[in-house]
């Protein structure tokens, strides 16, 4: 069965996408901690993180790297904090965090909620980055 996620890059769910090529994706997560925060996905559905094959996982790193300066670069954060805790989708992700205290990344906390043009804007900027 298809995750959320693969929904996404099959384009049968809307997301503001940042960065894609042939095996990754990022986009802003529609539950986010803070503004700008990103998930990073391979397009291949695989579960947990640590099934990857080496050099996929090594590669996806260096794709969120990219995404992270860039995710820097617009926010104006001190940090892009880095997590992963893949038990709410079937689908291994990455969350891309811009942090300035270390609170901004409590998945304890609400989630924010931005208009979805505020989203569109972020997204724009973070892709002007790139």
């Amino acid at each position: 069965m298809d995750s959320i996620f693969t929904k996404i890059i099959k384009g049968e769910v809307p997301a503001e996408k940042i960065a894609e090529d042939d095996r990754f994706l990022a986009f802003l997560d529609v539950f986010p901690l803070q503004k700008g925060h990103t998930l990073v996905i391979p397009k291949e559905q695989i579960d947990y993180i640590f099934d990857l094959e080496d050099s996929l996982l090594a590669d996806m790193q260096v794709f969120a790297k990219k995404v992270a300066q860039a995710i820097k670069k617009a926010t104006g954060c001190k940090r892009v904090g880095v997590a992963v805790i893949g038990l709410e989708v079937p689908h291994a992700h990455v969350h891309l965090i811009p942090i300035n205290q270390m609170n901004d990344m409590n998945f304890s906390q609400p989630k924010k909620k931005f208009p979805p043009e505020e989203m569109a804007e972020i997204a724009a900027q973070i892709r002007e980055q790139l």
